[in-house]
């Protein structure tokens, strides 16, 4: 099996995470099953991307992945990525991750992230 040309790291013990992304997976299921992007629980492999010099806390507080490069995307980028996969969502993409938006986007992402991250601590999900 090929190496997926996107592979998404997030956290299953966050509920608005994990339904996020189950959502997604519902709407990709051709391109899982091509191997062409792939979901993973940093929860269950807390060490895959030690060698970025990510941390597990990294990881559980923005959405990382890799792409067939091997280049790191956190955060928004990660979002704006799988949305580019997804069929009917690429204008999310079009309109989230232009020059003149993306600052932006990305400034918005990581204070939901953020405010997710301090609720789930606080609701001991880790």
């Amino acid at each position: 099996m090929r190496k997926p040309l996107l592979t998404v790291w997030y956290n299953t013990r966050c509920p608005v995470c994990d339904a996020g992304i189950d959502r997604q997976k519902r709407r990709l299921i051709d391109a899982i099953k091509a191997g062409c992007i792939a979901f993973r629980d940093i929860n269950g492999e807390p060490a895959a991307l030690a060698g970025y010099d990510v941390s597990l806390e990294d990881i559980r507080r923005r959405l990382h992945a890799t792409n067939a490069d091997g280049r790191l995307l956190v955060g928004a980028d990660v979002a704006i990525a799988v949305w580019k996969a997804t069929p009917g969502e690429g204008w999310l993409a079009t309109l989230f991750g232009n020059p003149v938006v993306l600052p932006l986007t990305r400034f918005t992402y990581d204070r939901f992230a953020d405010l997710l991250y301090a609720w789930n601590r606080r609701k001991g999900r880790w």
